[in-house]
């Protein structure tokens, strides 16, 4: 497919997807005023905090996560399973139970387990079962309104998690940097949208030499989590397989499997997320690695974060796979949207036996 033709997609893009894409950085402004007008309970003195949620809001608690490591004084987790760990009771827990549509099963398994093991809760939903547990339970609830898919929502997933993080003390107010990172999106954006013809689009280049290949997305640091959305934007977007790999951790092992199956090497595409941002080992790391995977065949591309702060740089890079996973889809010419795999997948799984919330 031409993806200069853009008034294509509109034929494909059945539900503008485009658009939740468009106004990412409007998103984040509205989730930041959000989260610093919410109600928040005077919580006991923390020593842990636990992040329950999985798929797309799951994703903002990972940059999240990932973003506070070198500010947050107490452990930050992201729970991607049923019920809690054994170590996560007491009221100096504070477990964030973390679901867009209020309906996601390990998410109220893992509401239960916070409720029978005393720890601090705080629920973010949009509603569901998690809205109607926590109003039940009298539980602190932050219900936001955003009509779209959860992956859709990561401004929200992100800042609402970011604002608590700020208003319970313990990370330095970041409103100057995140609002340097939202002006960076939109300079960004005027090379990334649909207007912008190929030669001078970075997305739709990259998106066109995925075309056809097994997408590996490699990121290092703070970009780690932003790999991670990649690939799953990728999977949902496009309906392609990706993979995502952390660094320095894919030099440990990855770089064992580059010789078989040997007429699968030429076939892939290995993606590095760079941030200057990050330890200057990660930057010898990426270079070398990239050598050798394109001394084995392997096709390779450097993304370059852009922004003045860490924060612009995870953003930016986010913006820009996203952009990459739509022009991916428009090139396979599938809908964005509707991820098929996954509701059938939801349907059959709702009708087995599992205990009623």
């Amino acid at each position: 497919m031409n993806l200069d033709d853009f008034e294509a997609f509109r034929q494909i893009d059945s539900q503008n997807m485009l658009w939740h894409i468009e106004h990412l950085p409007d998103q984040l402004e509205k989730a930041w005023d959000l989260g610093m007008q919410f109600d928040l309970p005077k919580f006991p003195p923390l020593s842990k905090i636990i992040i329950a949620g999985v798929g797309g809001s799951a994703i903002g608690a990972d940059l999240v996560s990932y973003y506070v490591t070198h500010f947050c004084k107490i452990p930050v987790t992201v729970f991607r399973d049923y019920d809690l760990p054994a170590w996560a009771y007491g009221t100096d827990t504070l477990v964030i139970a973390s679901s867009h549509s209020g309906n996601t099963e390990e998410v109220l398994y893992s509401l239960e387990a916070a409720q029978n093991n005393r720890c601090s809760i705080l629920a973010i939903t949009t509603g569901g079962q998690v809205e109607r547990i926590a109003l039940e339970k009298g539980l602190p609830l932050w219900k936001y309104d955003y009509q779209g898919q959860p992956r859709a929502a990561v401004g929200y997933s992100f800042n609402l998690l970011l604002a608590i993080f700020v208003r319970l003390s313990i990370l330095p107010d970041p409103t100057a940097d995140l609002f340097g990172a939202i002006q960076a999106m939109r300079q960004f954006q005027v090379e990334l949208q649909t207007q912008t013809p190929t030669v001078q689009n970075p997305a739709k280049r990259i998106a066109g030499q995925l075309v056809g290949r097994w997408v590996s997305v490699y990121g290092a640091g703070f970009l780690a989590p932003v790999a991670r959305r990649w690939k799953g934007q990728i999977n949902e977007f496009a309906k392609a397989w990706a993979q995502y790999e952390f660094l320095p951790e894919a030099d440990h092992n990855t770089l064992a499997g580059t010789e078989h199956p040997e007429n699968l090497l030429t076939q892939i595409a290995a993606l590095f997320l760079h941030s200057s941002f990050n330890n200057p080992r990660h930057q010898i790391r990426i270079d070398m690695t990239k050598q050798a995977f394109m001394l084995q065949g392997i096709s390779t591309d450097v993304v370059e974060a852009r922004g003045d702060t860490s924060l612009a740089h995870l953003w930016t890079t986010l913006q820009f796979g996203d952009y990459v996973a739509y022009y991916l889809a428009m090139a396979y010419q599938v809908d964005p949207t509707p991820v098929m795999a996954l509701d059938h997948f939801k349907q059959e799984l709702a009708a087995t036996q599992i205990p009623t919330f």
